[in-house]
């Protein structure tokens, strides 16, 4: 090789750019992966939803909605809480079909536009967005502006005559269940294929 003395198959220059190179190869791979980890690492966790007792069933009329606090996300604070509106299931306007899991209707408070929270107005049994002029009627289905689809929901259910809430699922117009999808992503028609759910979220749940 040139520059090199008879013999030798790697000269000064040579050695020095291959171990300059593998230092940076290491450099790279030591800023990447724990880059990578962190980024996804949270797609393949699954942290199981503890379901939280909020009333009794006479606390939850048919006619209005009633706000409760939950706890969606386990361990982070108040930053890990949202307000979920609830009423007892109306047979006369509540026509998907029943089960276990939605004797009670309980609503996300975020708009299905970007995320802002929605606020019931009891006047005008409408759920409204003041971001972005989200409208939403009784049930939560959207009744005017940008909002792709429903209000999320909680699944409900009676244990020993209390009211419990547990995980967020998200519904298309004709009220069919999904694993929570972020605001924004339409459920119906190509939507449920172009926005499919993450790793990291519930399922229905089995008990």
């Amino acid at each position: 090789m040139p520059g090199t003395f008879e013999g030798e198959t790697v000269n000064r220059r040579r050695f020095m750019n291959l171990v300059t190179n593998g230092a940076g190869g290491v450099a790279a791979v030591a800023i990447t992966l724990p880059v990578l980890g962190f980024a996804a690492g949270p797609i393949f966790s699954r942290v199981p939803f503890e379901w939280q007792t909020i009333g009794m069933p006479a606390d939850f009329p048919k006619s209005t909605y009633q706000t409760r606090v939950v706890e969606i996300v386990q361990g982070i604070g108040e930053a890990g809480k949202t307000t979920a509106y609830v009423r007892a299931r109306d047979p006369s306007i509540d026509t998907e079909p029943e089960d276990q899991y939605n004797q009670f209707v309980a609503l996300s408070s975020r708009c299905m536009h970007l995320g802002c929270p929605v606020r019931f107005v009891a006047a005008a049994e409408r759920f409204i967005c003041p971001c972005h002029g989200g409208v939403y009627d009784f049930r939560g289905m959207v009744a005017g502006g940008p909002p792709v689809r429903p209000l999320d929901r909680f699944y409900t259910r009676l244990k020993d005559g209390y009211v419990q809430i547990g995980p967020r699922y998200s519904v298309n117009s004709e009220l069919r269940r999904f694993s929570p999808r972020d605001p924004g992503e339409p459920l119906d028609g190509v939507g449920q294929y172009l926005y499919p759910a993450r790793f990291s979220t519930s399922q229905i749940p089995q008990s």
